[in-house]
């Protein structure tokens, strides 16, 4: 499988399970100095190799683009091993997080992989300027990071690791969900390891 079909078929399951709307989120993968990246207002359900769009690194925006292109570059600049970005927009997550607080997983798992996720609140009406460096900083300590009202951001040396971030933090938050709904957990339990 070459990487345009792996980032289609990634794509695909952020949809398929969820994460994404049908024409929601973006998802990219470095190539040598380039990255290519899901079309502006792609499908993820009908979404081909003409709807994966060459980037470089240089500021030079590309029309057919994802939007979010700015973010991704920023992203790969200031993680030198990141190889593959995600933006999806998990409702569980989102859900949690529009408080601004950091989520803090709290089941087993979720607490392993990322033991607090930050939240970072953008206007907005000033976004698409300052959202670029602000998730790019917080990548570079976390491997995911959550954009306040908007969705989750990952990056990974891979697009299956990207996207075992994003999975795995929207399976936390529907726990978290769950179990405060059913009485069963209050923010100031915490789980003990023997």
């Amino acid at each position: 499988m070459d990487n345009k079909e792996a980032l289609i078929r990634f794509y695909r399951l952020l949809r398929q399970h969820g994460l994404n709307d049908s024409h929601s989120g973006n998802i990219s993968y470095l190539h040598e100095s380039d990255f290519f990246i899901t079309a502006t207002g792609s499908c993820a359900d009908l979404a081909e190799a003409k709807d994966i769009i060459h980037c470089t690194m240089d500021d030079t925006p590309v029309p057919e683009a994802s939007l979010d292109q700015h973010a991704h570059r920023a992203i790969y600049r200031h993680n030198p091993e990141a190889r593959a970005v995600i933006h999806s927009h998990n409702p569980y997550t989102v859900a949690l997080t529009l408080n601004g607080e950091d989520f803090i997983p709290v089941d087993l798992e979720g607490q392993y992989y990322f033991p607090r996720v930050p939240v970072i609140s953008i206007s907005f009406k000033t976004y698409f300027e300052h959202s670029p460096i602000l998730i790019a900083t917080a990548l570079a300590e976390y491997p995911v990071v959550v954009v306040r009202g908007h969705g989750v951001y990952a990056q990974g040396k891979s697009l299956e690791l990207a996207y075992k971030w994003v999975s795995s933090l929207e399976q936390s938050a529907k726990t978290a969900f769950l179990a405060r709904q059913a009485g069963t957990f209050s923010d100031d339990h915490e789980l003990t390891r023997e």
